[in-house]
This record gives structure tokens, C-alpha cells and sequence, in this order.
């Protein structure tokens, strides 16, 4: 058996929780031994749980005051640890240290339990990877992987680095990264993110971004920011405490001259400490962290949910926010009798092949998904800079481009005005001409993103305006915007003009959350009350610039933030309000006599309890439909 020093160098060689847990159950079990007056030492037992809890409050209020006159609750609970001791109430003292350390140690594990979610993320982070080289495949650490190194990724395995696949067919689980539950299927000529699981095909890929510029760190980076930090109604809470202290010193002080008993001024001391009062804040904060994290978002800035709750607007880019930011095929038409419109698509498909202009691939890769076949092959192929492309599919001597390139070569282009109206809706049109005779056109958009419209409306249901502030062209942002049924619309932004339009509303009384990905959205970002970046596709400027960077790309959850952040400052004024109720109402009882030092420590921190408990309630809080 061991001995009681043995037992002592066990415990204090825990880490953290787990030594607060056994410090907690040795002073409870010393506390009850007490309370049944069942004293297996010569001293009071009470006094293992004043050493094991009070000890360190008392060490922490000694440590503020010398080092930064911090007069917080810390001091006034060592006096109150202190009178009750020389007034040889032993147990009310070791009570209060027990019942304030349990209130700490549910803190700590409603913070823990809050932050998880995000931490999981640091060990997710890829040890090795598998590069490969002249003289074969080699191990190395993570961290020495250079840009346009080849690596090999077998079934299992994480991707060390992100990258470009350049052979082999898998399915990737990126659920790290955007929170899809399903793989995605990639092969040749795919992204790859770092962090991102291999499930069954092995692949070679090149890399492209790596160490802290890599999608993993850059979340990591985003992860180590996210903190409560001192939101302006934390600074309050503490300045409340700090009255609270001198305020109860006076109270305690004047009943005992007045009532001549020093166990009404030392009940006093226990009921007076502002501990549900500076809880109330940094707890609903970090809980309301924990389930923005769980749906999506990372917060940067602890008084992000605090401003957030305050937006009376939501500004939002087009391109790449509300829509996916890359062009799609929305039309196909034909012109001459002579071919289908799968015709008119298969022929341009074909000429665009090997073009490398973004509208080129766009065409193809729209084929590809629509037609799940591979476009026929295309000989003599030619790039026409600023006008399109050239080819022979079939035999025959294709045009794909604008109607400068079909004018060029003699050929009218007698449908204009219906192509006309495809640009009035922010549409780009590319003519299909064969062996000197135009074939049809194509139209293509930047889509919407599937859950933008639901977004938008319940946007408007909450109370909250959309504006779309972009610097797309009147027509593209009008569709959109009627599309979605956004009235405020703003086209041709620079950032600057987006900048001057976010302070126009602010200085009118309309907060703005601003919403963007690109490098020109990073100042609007940051004029706005607060900025949230596409933490996925945005470019590490916006992030950096953000207050809140949604990881998934989906705004869908966007309304459940903004109903979060209001939930969250109704629980911390809940908070606030219970527990100075509470306060004043002991400090009556304790003034009258009514409540000794034992039942004013477990009346006080029970209010402590019900404190947290009730921000740990936003960990798991979601709006009713």
C-alpha cells in the first residue's frame, strides 16, 4: 500500500483535469468525513479540502494584487476563506474553496468541451509523406516537402501536402476541410487538400502549397486565433467585480460595528463574490464558439458574436460567395437546321479541347458532366488570342469564339439579338461556326450556389438585409440578384467603392457583416462590424482580414450564426441578471442573519453552477424552424 506521501507525489504528478478531478475528490470525501464528525486525524479533516482548494485561489488573489493590483473575485474569496478560518468556521472555509473549485473545473470543461471541436484539427496534421525521387520512394517529414516535389499517397493514408493529382483514380474523404460525409472521386488534374484521408485508390501528385501555406496549417493558424479573448462585456463584467469587492468589504465592515457579530460579516464575504458575475460572459462565449465551430465557422476575434449579434445588414460578394465562381454551360442554341443542339455543344466541346482559356474548359467540363462521354478529338488546333479557337472535329473546320472571330472569316452572325438577351442576364456567349456557316451558340453563367436562395430568405426572415456588393458587371449582378430577390444591389465595386458603401450604411445606423473570398473583398472585410471569409476557396488575404472564416463555403449556416450570436448575448444578460439578483439577495439574508457562512457558500456557488450550466446550454442550441 502506499504510503500517504507516495499518494500525495501521485496526485500532484496528474496533469491538469485530471489532478483538479482527484484534488476534488479527496477534499469532498474530507468535507463529508467532517461533516459526520468523523475525524480519523487530531486536526479537522476540513482542512485537507481548505489546503488542496483554498490554497490556490489564495496564491492566484496574492499573485494579482503584487504583480497588477488585480482586485477580482479571487480576493475577496480569500478573505472570506480567511475570516472564516479565524473565526474557526473550518468547514464553511474548506466548503467554499471545494464549491468555487467546482465551479472552476466546470468552466474548464465547458471550454474544453466547446474548443474540441476545433482542436482535433492540430492532430490532424500529416507526420510524413512519401516523395519520390530518381533513386526511388522515400519517407520524409511533412515539413520538408518542397513545391513541385512528387509524392505518393496510398489507400489510408493522409495527404501530406495540398497538390495536384498527376495520375491514378481515388476517392478522397475531405470531410476535415468542407464537412462532406461522402468522398469525392478524384483522378488526374484534381486539387488534393492537406489533411484530406486517401480511401482507395493509391495516386501521384505534385505539390503546390506547402507547410503553413498548405489548407491544414491555414486552418491550424485559424484554430490557434479563435479565442474568447476580452469581448467589451467581459471588460464590464470585471469592472462590476471590482466594485463588488470594495463594496462588500464596506458592507461586511459596517454590520459587524453595527451588529457586533463577525459571522454576519464574514456570511457576507461568502455571498458577495462576483464569481456567477465574471462567469456569466467568458463561458456563453466560448459555448456559442464551440457550436458556431460545429457548423462551419471558425471565430477569430472573441467579440465577433458579440458585434455580430448587433448587424442590421449582410453584404455579400457574388462571385464565389453566393455563386460557385466558376462559369457553367446554361444554354446550348442551334441557328442552322443543318445540326441538333447536341450537335452545336459536341462540336464545341471538341474544338475547345486543348484550349486553356478558363471559358474554353468550362465548355468542355460541362460537357463532360452533362453527356458523361469525352469529347471527340480535335486535329489542327489554334488559339485566336481575344477572339477564341480553332479546329478540325470530324472534318470538318470549326470556329468557337466571339463575333469578331466568325466576322473575321466572312461569317455573319444572324442571331445576335437573341444572344443579346443571354448578356442582358449576365450570360457570355460563344458562336459555333462549321465549314463557313454558323452552327448556334452557347451560353455560359457563373451558377448560384445551391443554398443561396434559402440563405437570403431566411436572412429576411430574421430581420437581417441582404445587399450584394460585387464588382461583376450591372448585368451579372442584376440576374443574380433577382434570382435571389436581393433588392440593395451594387455592381462594379472596386474595393474602395465597396468600402465606401459599407461606411455609408455604418454611419447611418445600419451595422454591416460583410461576406467574401477574393483578395479585393480583404478591406471591406475589415471596415465591416464584421467580416466572415470562405475560409475553403478564399485567398489567405480575406482570411486574415476576417473576423469569422466559414471552412465549408457553404453560407447555408449563416442565419444559424446570426440567430447564435443574438442567443448568446440573451444568455449572457440572463446570466448577468441572475446572478447579481442573487447576489444582493444573499448579502439581504446574510445582513439579517438569516444565512450562516455554510449555507451562504452553497447558496452563492450554486448560482455559479447554474451559471455555467446555462451557457453550456449554447453548445448544442439551434433555432426551431
Amino acid at each position: 500500500m502506499k504510503t500517504l506521501i507516495e499518494k500525495l507525489e501521485w496526485l500532484l504528478g496528474l496533469g491538469g483535469t485530471k489532478r483538479d478531478i482527484a484534488f476534488l475528490c479527496v477534499s469532498g470525501a474530507a468535507l463529508v468525513l467532517s461533516l459526520l464528525q468523523m475525524q480519523p486525524f487530531p486536526f479537522d479533516i476540513a482542512w485537507v479540502a481548505i489546503i488542496l482548494c483554498g490554497v490556490p485561489i489564495i496564491l492566484e488573489a496574492v499573485i494579482g494584487l503584487v504583480t497588477a493590483f488585480d482586485i477580482k473575485a479571487d480576493v475577496l474569496v480569500s478573505l472570506a476563506l480567511i475570516a472564516s478560518v479565524c473565526i474557526g468556521e473550518d468547514f464553511a472555509a474548506g466548503e467554499v474553496a471545494f464549491i468555487m473549485q467546482i465551479g472552476a473545473l466546470l468552466e474548464d470543461l465547458t471550454v474544453a468541451k466547446a474548443r474540441a471541436g476545433i482542436e482535433k484539427l492540430v492532430h490532424l496534421t500529416p507526420q510524413t509523406a512519401r516523395l519520390l525521387t530518381d533513386g526511388g520512394e522515400t519517407i520524409v517529414p511533412a515539413e520538408h516537402v518542397k513545391i513541385g516535389d512528387r509524392l505518393r499517397v496510398l489507400p489510408g493514408e493522409s495527404v501530406p501536402v495540398d497538390g495536384v493529382i498527376l495520375s491514378g483514380q481515388t476517392s478522397i474523404n475531405q470531410a476535415v476541410m468542407t464537412g462532406e460525409s461522402l468522398p469525392v472521386d478524384k483522378a488526374a488534374g484534381d486539387p488534393v487538400s492537406s489533411g484530406t484521408v486517401n480511401q482507395f485508390g493509391a495516386f501521384e501528385m505534385e505539390a503546390t502549397r506547402v507547410g503553413e501555406d498548405s489548407s491544414i496549417q491555414r486552418m491550424i493558424q485559424l484554430v490557434q486565433s479563435a479565442d474568447a479573448g476580452k469581448a467589451k462585456i467581459v471588460g464590464l463584467a470585471d469592472r462590476w467585480a471590482t466594485w463588488i469587492v470594495v463594496i462588500a468589504l464596506t458592507a461586511a465592515a459596517l454590520t459587524w460595528a453595527i451588529s457586533g457579530e463577525i459571522i454576519r460579516a464574514v456570511t457576507i464575504l461568502v455571498v458577495f463574490c462576483p464569481c456567477a458575475l465574471v462567469l456569466a460572459t467568458p463561458t456563453a462565449i466560448m459555448a456559442a464558439i464551440g457550436n458556431a465551430t460545429k457548423h462551419g465557422f471558425l471565430v477569430r476575434a472573441g467579440d465577433a458574436l458579440e458585434r455580430l449579434a448587433k448587424v442590421r445588414k449582410v453584404a455579400f460578394d457574388k462571385t464565389g460567395t453566393l455563386t460557385y465562381g466558376t462559369p457553367q454551360v446554361v444554354a446550348v442554341r442551334r441557328v442552322s437546321d443543318a445540326y441538333r443542339e447536341s450537335g452545336v455543344y459536341a462540336l464545341a466541346a471538341a474544338a475547345e479541347q486543348l484550349s486553356e482559356h478558363p471559358l474554353g474548359k468550362a465548355v468542355v467540363r460541362s460537357f463532360r458532366q452533362s453527356n458523361a462521354a469525352q469529347p471527340v478529338d480535335a486535329a489542327d488546333f489554334k488559339m485566336v488570342p481575344g477572339r477564341g479557337v480553332e479546329a478540325t472535329v470530324s472534318g470538318k473546320r470549326v470556329l468557337a469564339g466571339n463575333a469578331e472571330l466568325l466576322a473575321e472569316n466572312g461569317i455573319a452572325v444572324s442571331c445576335e439579338a437573341e444572344a443579346a438577351q443571354y448578356r442582358q442576364q449576365g450570360c457570355t456567349v460563344i458562336f459555333i461556326a462549321a465549314d463557313g456557316c454558323l452552327a448556334g451558340y452557347i451560353a455560359l453563367a457563373d451558377t448560384l450556389r445551391a443554398e443561396s436562395a434559402a440563405t437570403i430568405e431566411a436572412l429576411q426572415r430574421t430581420g437581417v438585409e441582404p445587399v450584394l456588393l460585387t464588382g461583376d458587371h450591372e448585368n451579372a449582378a442584376r440576374s443574380i440578384a433577382s434570382q435571389l430577390h436581393i433588392r440593395e444591389v451594387h455592381a462594379n465595386c472596386l474595393p474602395e467603392d465597396k468600402l465606401r458603401y459599407i461606411d455609408g450604411y455604418q454611419n447611418g445606423g445600419e451595422p454591416v457583416c460583410m461576406i467574401g473570398d477574393g483578395i479585393n473583398d480583404a478591406p471591406a472585410l475589415k471596415k465591416a462590424m464584421v467580416g466572415i471569409a470562405m475560409g475553403g476557396v478564399g485567398s489567405d488575404i480575406a482570411v486574415d482580414a476576417a473576423d469569422i472564416a466559414l471552412v465549408d463555403d457553404e453560407v447555408k449556416e449563416l442565419p444559424h450564426l446570426i440567430a447564435l450570436s443574438k442567443r448568446m448575448m440573451t444568455t449572457i444578460k440572463l446570466n448577468l441578471s441572475f446572478s447579481m439578483g442573487l447576489n444582493f439577495l444573499a448579502i439581504v439574508l446574510a445582513i439579517t442573519g438569516i444565512l450562516n457562512p455554510v449555507v451562504g457558500a452553497l447558496v452563492h456557488n450554486a448560482g455559479s453552477v447554474l451559471v455555467i450550466i446555462n451557457s453550456a446550454l449554447l453548445l448544442k442550441w439551434r433555432k426551431r424552424k
